[in-house]
């Protein structure tokens, strides 16, 4: 006789239901500035042009343009064909070779390309591996040329509040120690030397800017007196010039940049810009330093030319990771003269990498352009104007304090601190995909960016920020 259980038929548990790349990001994978169980907002399942195709939560899809150019490095858009193309013939010859001992083509060819698009004598180049690296070897370059000079005691660094400059530990001594990113290690990061916020400067439609003389007089007159009185331990001065990024997208004159330039040179100290997020035309110059120059040839100086300049982001398009430092000739002159046989203490294991160095030669390419009249000029030029016009309905909502422009970047500042998350979700859903912080929601568009793809940008931040905030 059977058993009634052996002869009952079996059944298998269901399989459980396949996770969302959400769900499996959550608690896994760590996001910049949050908790490991934070997740994300949208997974990505596509790029294209100036598009992005997001995954939701509920498994639906969003094509959204992406109003941050991915942290501003994407000026040109995704699967750009050119530059898909030079990845492709790199990758066909070799992809990394050491850079100790040994060079090569793409490498020479960048920094000779980069030395013809600076700012005249900065004669140079060391290739670093990111943005944040390229300030440390600026800072080590500052320390080690003061040694050289028999200057042992000027080993800090004269910085603006309200700036950023990375997150290693070097770079996050001369980012603001209070109201930046880093306060939490303030008592183990180096310890800098800071002039105050420099006053807010705008930039009109018609290319002059406009700013408060007496507060611009203010800030020079305590800036002069903290460099005076610090002098004997200094090394140098770092700033983002024009524009602070992560710091709150803060635009300040470009008489700042030049006062500055005046206060190294009367205090033997090294100006050090930091162009990561400016350069390569984001503020309507090649060079945000170029405003500077320009401010100061029209008080009978000469060009304004930074001792040490570092570039990244937009460097290979957004492609890869790739930064580089430039130096002028006197600087290295004077490295030379010092201990160590000259050599800059430095040398990532991915230092000028070939496939990122062959991108980055395509992405300027595709900046400069055919003709007389640089492609990026142009560009810029129109991001500007269609910002203007598509965000000026924004200062008309009770929640937003200031509404500004400056070249390809767009600013409404709120009263309050964003509802990220919320914000975030109103814009995907009209299409367009930005990343708030503090009070700002701010678009940095790639270049490549159409009128209407503008117009759909502005349209969402407005609706959006209004559907949130009032």
């Amino acid at each position: 006789m059977s058993s009634p259980t052996l002869d009952r038929p079996r059944t298998d548990p269901a399989p459980p239901a396949p996770r969302s790349l959400l769900q499996r990001d959550a608690g896994l994978v760590w996001h910049p500035y949050a908790p490991v169980d934070a997740g994300a907002l949208y997974a990505v399942r596509g790029a294209e042009g100036v598009r992005l195709t997001l995954e939701g939560p509920d498994g639906g899809t969003h094509e959204v343009i992406d109003g941050m150019s991915s942290w501003w490095s994407a000026i040109h858009g995704y699967r750009h064909r050119v530059l898909d193309q030079a990845a492709r013939d790199q990758l066909d010859s070799f992809s990394h070779v050491m850079f100790g001992g040994l060079t090569h083509e793409p490498a020479v060819t960048l920094a000779e390309r980069l030395v013809e698009m600076a700012p005249e004598g900065l004669r140079h180049v060391f290739l670093a591996d990111s943005g944040s690296i390229s300030v440390e070897v600026a800072l080590k370059l500052a320390l080690q040329v003061q040694a050289s000079r028999g200057e042992h005691r000027r080993q800090r660094f004269l910085a603006l509040r309200g700036g950023y400059h990375g997150d290693t530990f070097a770079t996050m001594g001369v980012c603001d120690p209070e109201d930046g990113m880093h306060a939490e290690f303030s008592g183990v990061v180096p310890q800098q030397a800071f002039l105050p916020r420099p006053p807010a400067g705008r930039l009109g439609a018609d290319g002059t800017w406009e700013y408060d003389g007496g507060a611009l007089a203010s800030w020079e007159g305590q800036t002069r007196e903290i460099a005076a009185r610090l002098a004997p331990e200094l090394a140098g001065i770092v700033c983002e010039p024009v524009l602070q990024g992560a710091g709150g997208m803060h635009a300040y004159p470009p008489a700042v940049v030049g006062i500055l330039r005046q206060v190294a040179d009367e205090h033997g100290l090294l100006l050090i810009l930091d162009e990561i997020a400016t350069g390569f035309g984001r503020t309507g110059r090649l060079f945000a330093s170029e405003w500077a120059g320009e401010w100061s040839l029209q008080r009978g100086g000469g060009e304004l030319i930074p001792d040490i300049l570092c570039v990244g982001k937009a460097l290979t398009g957004g492609y890869l990771t790739l930064a580089a430092m430039l130096c002028t000739s006197e600087v290295a002159a004077d490295l030379n003269a010092g201990p160590n046989g000259g050599a800059l203490l430095h040398g990532p294991t991915f230092m000028g990498n070939p496939l990122a160095c062959a991108v980055a030669n395509a992405s300027l390419d595709l900046l400069t352009g055919p003709g007389d009249s640089p492609a990026w000029l142009a560009q810029v030029q129109a991001l500007d104007a269609g910002l203007r016009q598509v965000l000026a309905p924004a200062s008309e909502l009770a929640c937003v304090r200031d509404v500004r422009i400056l070249g390809g970047v767009g600013v409404v500042q709120l009263h309050g601190p964003v509802d990220v998350a919320a914000v975030t979700r109103e814009v995907v859903d009209r299409g367009a995909w930005v990343r708030p912080f503090r009070d700002l929601v701010y678009v940095m568009p790639p270049y490549v960016s159409t009128a209407a793809d503008v117009r759909t940008l502005g349209a969402a931040i407005v609706e959006g920020v209004a559907r949130v905030h009032g």
